[in-house]
C-alpha cells in the first residue's frame, strides 16, 4: 500500500486557493475512481483507491497545513509503512510558476510550513513529494480568480496523471515525463 497525502486547509473557505492543491489533487484521484474522501482516520479524511496494480490510501490531513506531519506520522504508524518507499506528498510551492508541476525524491521544505512539519514529524526528508507551482500568487489563502482556475484545472489533471505514472512506471519515469514538460514547451514554442 502506498499513502498519497495533499497538503492543504480544512473548511470551505480555503477550497480553491493556491494553499489547497494538494487537497485540490486527492479531491481529483478521488473523483476520477468515483470515490469521495471522507472516511476520518489518523486526523486526517482518507479513502482507499486502487491506481494501476497498486492499492492506496489518499489522505488529507484535517490538522491545518503548519501540522500536517501529525497526520502524515499517524497514517504512516497505522499502515505501517515507511516514508523512503510509500510516501508521496502533494503541495503548493511559491518558487514554480501556476502551472508547473515538480517531482522530487527528497530536499527540504524550501520554507513549506506543511513539509516542515513532515519533515519534523518524520525525521527524514527522504520521501517523494509532488510540487505544484503557485507563483505569482503572493495571497496563498486568497481564491483564485476565474483565469487561474482554468489553469488550475489542467494542473489537477496533470499532476492526477504523474501519481499515476509514478505508481505504474517509477519515480524516474515520472520525474523525466513531467520535470520537463515546461522546458520542452517553451523551447518548440507553446504555452502552457
Amino acid at each position: 500500500m502506498k499513502l498519497i497525502v495533499g497538503l492543504g486547509n480544512p473548511g470551505p473557505q480555503y477550497v480553491f486557493t493556491p494553499h489547497n492543491l494538494g487537497f485540490l489533487t486527492i479531491d481529483r484521484l478521488a473523483t476520477d475512481r468515483d470515490l469521495e474522501v471522507r472516511n476520518r482516520q489518523c486526523q486526517a479524511l482518507t479513502t482507499r483507491a486502487r491506481i494501476g496494480n497498486e492499492e492506496v490510501l489518499l489522505a488529507k490531513p484535517e490538522t491545518y497545513m503548519n501540522l500536517s506531519g501529525l497526520a502524515v506520522r499517524e497514517l504512516l504508524e497505522e499502515y505501517q509503512l515507511g516514508p523512503e518507499t510509500d510516501l508521496i506528498v502533494i503541495y503548493d510551492e511559491l518558487d514554480l510558476p501556476l502551472g508547473t508541476i515538480r517531482i522530487r525524491q527528497r530536499g527540504r521544505s524550501a520554507g513549506h510550513n506543511g513539509m516542515e512539519s513532515i519533515i519534523g514529524a518524520l525525521g527524514t526528508q527522504e520521501f517523494l513529494r509532488i510540487r505544484l507551482g503557485i507563483a505569482p500568487e503572493k495571497r496563498i489563502l486568497k481564491p483564485f480568480t476565474k483565469r487561474q482556475l482554468k489553469v488550475v484545472d489542467a494542473v489537477l489533471d496533470s499532476a492526477a496523471e504523474a501519481v499515476e505514472v509514478i505508481l505504474t512506471e517509477g519515480p524516474a519515469a515520472a520525474m523525466n515525463r513531467f520535470n520537463r514538460k515546461q522546458e520542452d514547451d517553451a523551447e518548440s514554442g507553446t504555452e502552457k
